[in-house]
């Protein structure tokens, strides 16, 4: 029984990583139709990103810490609250400073809740086959754009942008909520794992966060996500600029691929693209409404 519900962590793991990862990420669909409304300027709703990101760093060693005392359950609990208030209280912000302590910090520390814990708690599940697991519980915060960014979209094209934050967070409730409470502690440790585990608490945090391997890893994340992030969260807005409509009829931004978007709209705005690509430009916008 026990070897058959570890793949429920992981998959429990995987989903509430492209939850939270994809209402994050979400904001850059969101970037257009809130400065359109309000007047509130791109550099100040992106700043919202930024805190993310910032809160997402200090967050994890805190959510990280409450995992070791507490378990994983209840830190993704109170993440799950955290991420749909913070979603629900964004769409009723009413200045751009409420807005960026809303979904910049709130939905930032939320979603910081998820990722470190769960792949601690899958890694306690595994002794064989660890890797595979660690990697479909990232892979969740992979498929974060193709289904969250598709669906806000689609909320915002039917009703308004508010009215679509507010029900991604009230979906965030009802997705993450459950899913947490199927978190559960693994099985007994051995005499020799737990002897283990008691001299790993035993360590002081500043000796671990001075080890080669930390620094290593730290500033791999560091230096992958200040590259990538920036053009991910400014794809959408670019390409709408370019004039490729919000949301084809036949097929989602996602399921075109990111790259595709890019190079069709890098060749239209470019006077040096290709005919070849410009021609390809023209022909998709010309079948969108």
């Amino acid at each position: 029984m026990a070897r058959a519900y570890r793949w429920v962590i992981v998959a429990a793991g995987g989903l509430m990583g492209c939850v939270a990862a994809g209402t994050m990420f979400s904001l850059a669909i969101f970037l257009e139709p809130v400065a359109s409304e309000t007047g509130w300027s791109r550099a100040g709703i992106s700043t919202a990103m930024t805190l993310n990101f910032l809160v997402m760093g200090v967050g994890g060693f805190l959510w990280g810490s409450l995992t070791d005392r507490f378990g994983a359950r209840i830190v993704v609990l109170i993440g799950s609250v955290l991420l749909g208030l913070a979603l629900v209280l964004a769409s009723r912000a009413e200045s751009l400073l409420a807005f960026q302590l809303a979904y910049g910090t709130l939905v930032g520390l939320a979603a910081s809740a998820f990722f470190a814990p769960m792949i601690a708690a899958v890694m306690t599940w595994f002794t064989e086959q660890r890797g595979l697991a660690v990697s479909l519980v990232s892979a969740g915060m992979g498929m974060a754009p193709m289904t969250v960014s598709p669906l806000a979209r689609t909320l915002i094209s039917a009703y308004d942008w508010r009215t679509a934050m507010l029900m991604i967070g009230v979906g965030a409730w009802a997705f993450l909520l459950p899913t947490a409470l199927l978190i559960r502690q693994p099985p007994a440790l051995s005499e020799g794992e737990q002897a283990e585990a008691v001299e790993a608490r035993r360590q002081p945090l500043s000796r671990l966060l001075l080890t080669p391997q930390f620094l290593v890893l730290g500033f791999t994340f560091f230096a992958c996500c200040a590259a990538h992030s920036g053009p991910i969260f400014h794809m959408v807005s670019y390409a709408m600029l370019c004039g490729i409509a919000p949301w084809p009829p036949s097929a989602s931004t996602a399921s075109r691929g990111w790259r595709g978007s890019a190079a069709a709209c890098s060749s239209a705005c470019s006077p040096t693209g290709s005919a070849s690509s410009r021609c390809w430009w023209r022909a998709s916008s010309s079948r969108q409404p």
